[in-house]
């Protein structure tokens, strides 16, 4: 079962590959015009359905399309439910311990040996739900979106790819597999990112995210290198059994000796900060926009931005051995939280608030891991996949509803044209900034999860536990005002899109909304239902930790020393309801804003120019490391080439003495004409110039 959960995303990616290039074989009449994205890309916005939800009379799928819409899915289905059979198999009725299904063997290499297998307890069985259940919905959700794109099986193969290198991230028994896995979704969401490759913004922004992913896995690489060095394997249940043993001693790195435990999660944290785009290593996310909103919805909820806040987790045996490292996570955890809700507060694009909200939720999960909650923070990334999935495609479906528009305030007035869409953003919304009743389980989603990161955060103490407390409770209020900024923007108010489009504005069909009410669904009921499993049921320390233990059952490791699973549920009453009333006060700042009084955000921009542009302008780092790396590399680049290849190289090189050589060869080439005559006429003057010499003193 395991093996067919991780393995039948590969095969539907072989099936779709193969159809791709059989149908690029076919003739173009044979195989359709070109009335789909790749052609609108080149226009205004790629995600625009030009058709307004009706078929194109002259459009003809190419040959195989459908089969590799519908395999793909399939397999994609038959994975989602296998895995949630295997979480109640493995999380709910289990043994404790690690099941082990071995692959074959893979690399042998001096002490390095590596076998592929794949590692199954809780932790594992949680991700598998996650990726699978998302990523088929979100396979569904494509073959409405896009129906009208000529690379349909393209698009569904790189989906499928996408999914197989998040199952084998997950899934990973050694650090050398997590990182095939961990490559592969780099791989994959620079092929979706910049799937309409005739958009010169698209492959931009999939290589903003390919290269600023390479400064994170240099560091994820090292952080490998690091704990082979140290345990002389790179097998995890090793290195867990072996690294208590390990407290205390060094390494030697960049000259130093430094806290051999510390250094690699350092070092291995650096990786989570570039593929789950925390503060400093961010800039890629918001700009992945620019590929197809399902693949936002895929990268954002379930894949890759994920994998950072798992691999953090599944390390928790190294982590928890290192004080300083899970002050690090904490602080740049709950910074990017704070960040990027104060970048959301801006934003006018539907797709990048949703982006930056993202970004800010990670930040969260991060903050949960540093502070050693590390089940608080899984559970939110458990949660936060449905209700940000479900945001994410509720967003397409308004930009296929309002004919590719993702600017908001050319919106509004959609909540009577789109009620389904309409209804199932609001739920997502509702998840999103926590809605629930304190001091109870009877919330959305993202109530139960996220209020127990900032009890967490609040009950660590020392001093980044209310660092992380203060900057998460903010963050939970601006989340708040522009979750529903864009709800207002949106749904409500006088249309501002031009007539002829608010002409065609339609409801998106089943193929898109019923994988909506499924995510809806698990944004309502996921919290409600598995807040007990994940973080222990009961008031008595004794009996949280037992009913704890009952489902992560060794997945994730608590210290001795580590008591803050039970501290966090006796916080006091008042902290209990800071996120409420931060959610209360930012709904209630944006029904001021957007509502009451609509002339009030511009009044404010305006008398708080350099606060607003300093917001709408993401802090100025795309501008900062434009100026401090990349007209540095591009000024050492040109001189390199200029100079170095250019003057050095090719002056004294091909343009001078190769050069050179050649003009001499040539000029000695027409000598040969081949004439006897000339031959003879050169035997002579070579005659009389010898004669001559001898005359002249050449013989004594």
């Amino acid at each position: 079962m395991y093996s067919a959960i991780v393995f039948l995303p590969l095969l539907g990616f072989l099936i779709a590959s193969a159809i791709t290039l059989l149908s690029h074989h076919l003739p173009d009449a044979a195989a359709g015009g070109h009335h789909g994205h790749d052609a609108h890309a080149a226009d205004h916005h790629a995600d625009a359905h030009d058709d307004h939800g009706t078929d194109h009379g002259d459009h003809q799928d190419p040959p195989g399309t459908r089969a590799a819409q519908y395999i793909t899915t399939g397999l994609l289905m038959v994975s989602a439910v296998l895995s949630w059979v295997a979480f109640v198999q493995v999380g709910l009725y289990g043994e404790p311990g690690v099941i082990k299904v071995p692959i074959m063997a893979w690399i042998q290499s001096g002490e390095l040996s590596v076998d592929w297998a794949l590692r199954i307890d809780t932790l594992t069985v949680v991700m598998l739900v996650v990726v699978n259940t998302v990523s088929s919905v979100v396979h569904l959700y494509s073959i409405g979106y896009m129906a009208h794109d000529d690379n349909k099986s393209r698009f569904f193969a790189y989906l499928s790819l996408f999914t197989f290198a998040m199952l084998m991230l997950v899934t990973a028994d050694n650090l050398v597999q997590m990182f095939f896995g961990w490559e592969g979704v780099g791989l994959a969401s620079y092929l979706l990112i910049g799937f309409w490759f005739k958009k010169p913004s698209a492959n931009a922004a999939a290589i903003k995210a390919f290269v600023v992913n390479r400064i994170g896995d240099f560091g994820f690489a090292l952080g490998i290198f690091g704990v082979f060095v140290i345990f002389k394997s790179i097998d995890l249940t090793t290195i867990f059994a072996a690294a208590p043993g390990m407290k205390g001693h060094t390494i030697l790195f960049l000259g130093h000796d430094f806290d051999a435990i510390t250094c690699v999660c350092l070092l291995l944290f650096m990786g989570a900060m570039g593929k789950s785009a925390q503060f400093l290593l961010h800039t890629w996310l918001p700009d992945a926009m620019e590929g197809p909103t399902p693949v936002s919805a895929l990268i954002h909820a379930a894949t890759m931005v994920t994998a950072g806040v798992f691999m953090v987790a599944r390390l928790s045996p190294l982590f928890d051995l290192s004080p300083t490292a899970l002050a690090v996570v904490t602080l740049v955890g709950a910074t990017t939280a704070f960040f990027a809700a104060t970048v959301g507060l801006v934003q006018n694009d539907i797709k990048r608030v949703i982006a930056y909200s993202t970004c800010s939720q990670l930040g969260y999960m991060f903050a949960a891991l540093g502070v050693g909650a590390y089940s608080a923070g899984i559970f939110h990334l458990f949660t936060h996949a449905f209700f940000k999935a479900l945001l994410f495609l509720g967003a397409g479906s308004v930009i296929h509803a309002v004919s590719g528009e993702q600017d908001m305030r050319a919106m509004g007035g959609l909540r009577a044209k789109i009620p389904l869409t309409y209804s199932m953003m609001i739920v997502g919304t509702l998840a999103l900034t926590g809605v629930g009743i304190p001091l109870s389980q009877l919330g959305f989603a993202g109530f139960n999860s996220k209020d127990a990161i900032i009890e967490a955060t609040y009950a660590a103490g020392g001093f980044f536990g209310p660092y992380a407390f203060f900057l998460l409770s903010v963050a939970a209020l601006f989340t708040s005002f522009y979750s529903w900024r864009l709800i207002f923007m949106t749904f409500f108010g006088e249309a501002r899109a031009p007539a002829e489009v608010m002409a065609h504005v339609h409801e998106s069909p089943k193929v898109m909304t019923i994988p909506l009410m499924v995510l809806a669904l698990g944004a309502v009921v996921s919290g409600m239902l598995f807040t007990g499993l994940f973080l222990g049921y009961g008031h008595e320390p004794a009996a949280i930790v037992e009913h704890w233990n009952a489902f992560w059952k060794g997945a994730l490791y608590v210290g001795p020393d580590n008591h803050i699973l039970t501290e966090a549920h006796h916080v006091p009453a008042l902290v209990s309801f800071v996120p409420f009333l931060a959610m209360l006060i930012g709904f209630g700042m944006a029904y001021w804003f957007y509502i009451v009084d609509p002339r009030q955000p511009v009044a404010l921009a305006e008398r708080l120019p350099g606060v607003y542009q300093f917001l709408l302008n993401k802090w100025y780092f795309d501008e900062l490391y434009d100026r401090i790396f990349v007209k540095p590399a591009i000024w050492l680049g040109r001189l390199l080439w200029r100079g170095g290849d250019g003057w050095l190289i090719d002056g004294f090189g091909p343009d001078g003495i190769s050069a050179r050589v050649i003009d001499v060869t040539a000029r000695v080439v027409r000598l040969q004409t081949g004439f006897v005559y000339h031959y003879a006429f050169a035997m002579l003057i070579g005659v009389a110039a010898l004669v001559t010499w001898m005359l002249f003193g050449g013989v004594h």
